[in-house]
C-alpha cells in the first residue's frame, strides 16, 4: 500500500440510526474502490465491517469498525459506527478522530431519534456533516419528506446536492444539481451513465442549483462578489466554497443512494475526495495546555489512542490517529499518561478483521498497532523530549446496571480480568466491585449493551455467568431522639473487661442546637464516605470515663453504622452524645469501651424510629411528541415524580425524579413503550425516604436473609 500524506487523506465516520444502511454503504465503498471483489450483505453476515459473531447474530453493528478505501489517489479512512444508542461510546470515539461525519438517513423512516441523539454529539465535536438519504429504492421511500424533516431538525443549512428522479421500486436515476447531470444506473448498479437532466426536471434542478450556489457564496465575500458579477461560480470556486462552509457547519449537503444496489456510492466517494476537508484543512487540535497541533508530517510525532480491541490469536490491538509527525515501525514513543516508553511494533491499516502492514503513517492518518503493554484508550503517545497531552474522550454516564455472578466457583479472578478487558475495549462499560452491596456490578448504556457484554464474557472469555439485579445502596437514619445505656462486663479468669456507656442518639441536621441539658466539652464532625455525617459530642463531666476511651467508643459507633438494623445498609446523618458512664481501674480498656459504644448505639438506633432512604435520580426523557402520553401514564407506576415537560422541536423533554430501584430496568421499558424512539439520561440528586410499605417488605426480606445465613 502506498504512503499517503495529509493532503490525500480523508477521515469519515458513517453515522445514523440503526437500520439506515451504514454498513451497506461501507460495503459498497470498499467494492467501488476495489478493496473487495464481491459485496457482502448484513443479512447473511458477509460484510467486511460487521465481522464479530454477535454482529452476525444480531444482524447489525455493535462495534465501531475502522475501514479504508483507496480511491483515485486518495485514502478514505472510514469508521462504520453502530446505530443503537446503547453503543453510543463507539460513535463518540469515532467522532473524536474523524474530520467529517456521513449522517445516513432512512428514506422510508426519515429522521429518527437515534439520528438526533448522534447529531447532538456532532455539534459538541463541531464535526462537518454530509447527509445521505439511503434506501431511495424502498417502495415507501419519501426523499423530500426526509429532507424537510432534516431541515426542520438541523436547520436551513441542509441543502440538496442530489435527489432521486424516480424513487421507489423503479429507482435508477439521480439528479446531481452540483454537476447539473443525471446519473442513470444499470439494473445491477455500479458505474452510471451521465446524461442531460430531463426537461421535466430542469426547472427544479436549476432552482436547487441556485440555492446551493447561494448558500456557498453567502458565507464568503469574495465568492459572493464573483457570483453577483458572473451569476455563477466555476468548479474550483464551488469546491473551495463547499469545503469552507462544510468546516464551519454552514452547509449540510444532501446526497441520495441505494447502497443495496450500489447506486450513488461512487459519486459520494468522489465528493468526499474532492470536497470534504483534508486533515491539513481542519482547524488544529488544541492540547490540554491550550497549544495548537497541526497535521504536519515533519512535526514532532504525536498520536492519540481512541479504540482498543482484543482478538483471539492477535492479542491487544490499539487504534490511533496520527495528529502530528510521522509514525514509523520500530520507533520509541512516550505514553504521556503513564510515563512509560513504548516501542511501536508492526503498524497496520485495517478493513474489519483484515490487516495490511505498513512501514509508516503520516499526520492525519489512522492506523493500528499490536501489543502495547501499558497503553489504553485516551492515551497520548509522542516523541521523547517534550510533554504533550491531547484532550480525552468524555464518555456518557451509564444508564443501567446489573450484578455479574459466576456460575462456577473459583472463576472469580478470571471474571475480574475479563471484565477489565471489556472496560479496556469499551470505556462505557464500567465495573464496580462493591463492598457495600457485596456484588460485582456492571454498568452500561442499556439492556442491549449489557447483553452484548454477557455474550462476550461467555463466548470470548469462556465464562459461565448470569446477571442478577444489582442491589440498591439504601441508607438508614432515624426520626427520634433516644437515650441508651449499655454495660459491658466480662470476667473469665485473669483480667476482665468492663465498660459502661450512656449516650444520646438523635437525627442530625445542619444548624441544629446543642444537646439540651448537657454540657458540650468537645465536638467532632465526621463526613461519611457514603454521604451524610456523624457528629460525635463529648459531654462527660467529672471524669467518669477517661478521655482516652472516647476514640474507642467512636470506633464502636462507626462500626455499627456500617450495618443498620432495617436492611443492613449504611447509616447516615446521626448525632451521638456520650454524657455518662463508668469504668474500672483494672478491667476497663479500649476493647471494652468499643463494644459498649457499639451496643449502646445499636439499642438506641432500634428505638429511634429508624427509616430507610433510597437514591433518587433526575431523569430526562426525550421522546417524540405523539408518545408523551404512554410515557406519562407509565411513570407513576415507577414511583416517579414528574417535574415538568419542555418542547424541543418535534420532541418533548419529560423531566422527572425516579428512584434507582425503578430506574434499573427503565431502558427496556422505554424502548418497549416507544419502539426505540425515545432516549433518557439520569443523574443522581439525593436520598429520600422509602414509602412505609416498601420499607416493611425490604426489612422482612432482610430478616429472612439474616436467618438463612445463621
Amino acid at each position: 500500500m502506498k504512503n499517503y500524506d495529509a493532503h490525500h487523506i480523508r477521515n469519515i465516520a458513517l453515522l445514523g440510526h440503526a437500520g439506515s444502511g451504514k454498513t451497506t454503504i461501507a460495503e459498497a465503498m470498499l467494492f467501488e474502490s476495489g478493496e473487495i471483489s464481491r459485496r457482502g450483505a448484513v443479512e447473511d453476515g458477509s460484510t467486511v465491517s460487521d465481522y464479530h459473531e454477535i454482529e452476525h447474530e444480531r444482524s447489525g453493528s455493535v462495534f465501531g469498525t475502522p475501514l479504508f478505501a483507496e480511491w483515485r489517489d486518495y485514502k478514505i479512512n472510514i469508521i462504520d459506527t453502530p446505530g443503537y444508542v446503547d453503543y453510543v461510546g463507539e460513535v463518540i470515539s469515532a467522532l473524536r478522530v474523524v474530520d467529517t461525519g456521513i449522517m445516513v438517513l432512512n428514506a422510508h423512516h426519515g429522521v429518527e431519534v437515534g439520528t438526533e441523539t448522534i447529531w447532538k454529539y456532532t455539534k459538541e465535536f463541531n464535526t462537518p456533516i454530509i447527509l445521505v438519504v439511503n434506501k431511495v429504492d424502498h417502495d415507501q421511500s419519501n426523499f423530500w419528506r426526509t429532507v424537510e424533516q432534516a431541515k426542520d431538525r438541523f436547520g436551513r443549512e441542509v441543502t440538496v446536492v442530489q435527489y432521486p428522479m424516480n424513487e421507489g421500486n423503479g429507482f435508477n436515476t439521480i439528479i446531481d444539481v452540483l454537476k447539473m447531470t443525471a446519473y442513470v444506473f444499470p439494473p445491477s448498479g455500479g458505474k452510471p451513465e451521465k446524461q442531460p437532466i430531463p426537461e421535466s426536471e430542469q426547472e427544479r434542478a436549476k432552482q436547487l442549483h441556485n440555492e446551493l450556489i447561494e448558500i456557498v457564496a453567502e458565507n464568503d465575500e469574495n465568492l459572493m462578489d464573483h457570483y453577483l458579477e458572473k451569476g455563477e461560480l466555476d468548479e474550483d470556486e464551488m469546491r473551495h466554497g463547499l469545503t469552507t462552509t462544510l468546516i464551519k457547519r454552514q452547509i449540510f449537503p444532501v446526497f441520495c443512494t441505494s447502497a443495496r444496489n450500489d447506486m450513488g456510492t461512487g459519486r459520494l466517494m468522489t465528493f468526499i475526495d474532492n470536497v470534504i476537508p483534508a486533515p491539513v484543512e481542519m482547524p488544529p487540535i488544541a492540547t490540554v495546555s491550550g497549544a495548537e497541533l497541526s497535521a504536519d508530517p515533519n512535526g514532532k510525532t504525536c498520536l492519540f489512542v481512541f479504540k482498543s480491541i482484543s482478538e483471539p490469536n492477535v492479542g491487544d490491538m490499539s487504534f490511533f490517529r496520527v495528529y502530528s509527525g510521522t509514525v514509523k515501525h520500530g520507533m520509541d514513543v512516550v505514553n504521556e499518561q503513564t510515563g512509560v516508553t513504548e516501542r511501536l511494533g508492526q503498524l497496520f491499516v485495517v478493513n474489519g478483521k483484515n490487516r495490511s502492514e505498513v512501514s509508516e503513517l503520516q499526520a492525519g492518518d489512522i492506523g493500528a498497532v499490536v501489543k502495547l503493554k501499558n497503553t489504553h484508550v485516551n492515551n497520548t503517545l509522542h516523541d521523547k523530549g517534550f510533554n504533550l497531552v491531547l484532550p480525552a474522550i468524555e464518555f456518557p454516564a451509564p444508564k443501567v446496571r446489573a450484578s455479574v455472578v459466576s456460575n462456577r466457583k473459583g472463576d472469580e479472578d478470571k471474571l475480574g480480568l475479563a471484565l477489565h478487558s471489556l472496560h479496556e475495549e469499551d470505556p462505557t462499560l464500567v465495573i464496580e466491585h462493591s463492598q457495600e452491596l457485596k456484588q460485582v456490578i456492571l454498568y452500561g448504556q442499556g439492556e442491549m449493551h449489557l447483553q452484548t457484554a454477557k455474550h462476550r464474557l461467555e463466548h470470548r472469555h469462556k465464562l459461565d455467568v448470569h446477571f442478577e439485579s444489582a442491589r440498591v445502596p439504601f441508607r438508614e437514619s432515624i426520626r427520634k431522639t433516644v437515650n441508651s445505656m449499655y454495660r459491658h462486663k466480662k470476667q473469665s479468669g485473669g483480667a476482665g473487661q468492663f465498660a459502661e456507656v450512656h449516650m444520646r442518639v438523635e437525627p442530625f441536621s445542619e444548624g441544629m442546637p446543642a444537646p439540651e441539658g448537657l454540657t458540650v466539652r468537645g465536638t467532632e464532625e465526621h463526613p461519611l464516605p457514603w454521604g451524610g455525617k456523624l457528629v460525635f459530642i463529648n459531654s462527660i463531666v467529672g471524669g467518669v470515663i477517661d478521655q482516652r476511651f472516647l476514640p474507642a467508643i467512636l470506633k464502636g459507633v462507626m462500626e455499627r453504622m456500617h450495618e443498620g438494623p432495617v436492611t443492613g445498609s449504611y447509616v447516615r446523618d446521626i448525632r451521638v452524645t456520650v454524657f455518662d458512664g463508668k469504668m474500672h481501674a483494672v478491667d476497663s480498656n479500649e476493647a471494652a469501651f468499643k463494644t459498649a459504644g457499639r451496643m449502646a448505639f445499636r439499642d438506641a438506633f432500634i428505638q429511634a424510629d429508624p427509616y430507610l432512604l433510597e437514591p433518587i435520580y433526575h431523569v430526562q426523557i426525550i421522546t417524540p411528541e405523539e408518545q408523551v402520553g404512554e410515557i406519562m401514564s407509565d411513570l407513576p407506576l415507577r414511583r416517579a415524580e414528574i417535574v415538568g415537560i419542555d418542547a424541543d422541536g418535534h420532541y418533548q423533554i419529560v423531566r422527572t425524579r425516579m428512584p434507582l430501584a425503578e430506574l434499573d430496568r427503565y431502558s427496556t421499558v422505554l424502548r418497549s413503550l416507544t419502539a426505540g424512539r425515545a432516549t433518557f439520561s439520569a443523574e443522581f440528586t439525593e436520598y429520600a425516604p422509602v414509602p412505609g410499605n416498601i420499607q416493611h417488605d425490604l426489612h422482612q426480606e432482610y430478616l429472612k436473609h439474616q436467618s438463612e445465613e445463621e
